[in-house]
């Protein structure tokens, strides 16, 4: 696992989940939170590590 996170990718509510926030507000909120999406078909996945780096960035 590289250090910040690995590069598995996450669904939505799997990210929602660890956020404690629900679904709707991930798909509403990603890009003002700065989350890079990854397309998969239609779905959008996280990866874990960006997550990480987006907690770091928010809550030092």
């Amino acid at each position: 696992m590289a250090q910040g996170g690995s590069y598995r990718l996450l669904t939505a509510a799997e990210v929602a989940d660890w956020l404690k926030v629900s679904e709707i507000t991930i798909k509403n909120k990603y890009r003002g939170w700065g989350l890079k999406p990854q397309k998969v078909g239609r779905l959008l996945r996280f990866r874990e590590r960006d997550v990480v780096a987006y907690l770091d960035r928010r809550y030092g």
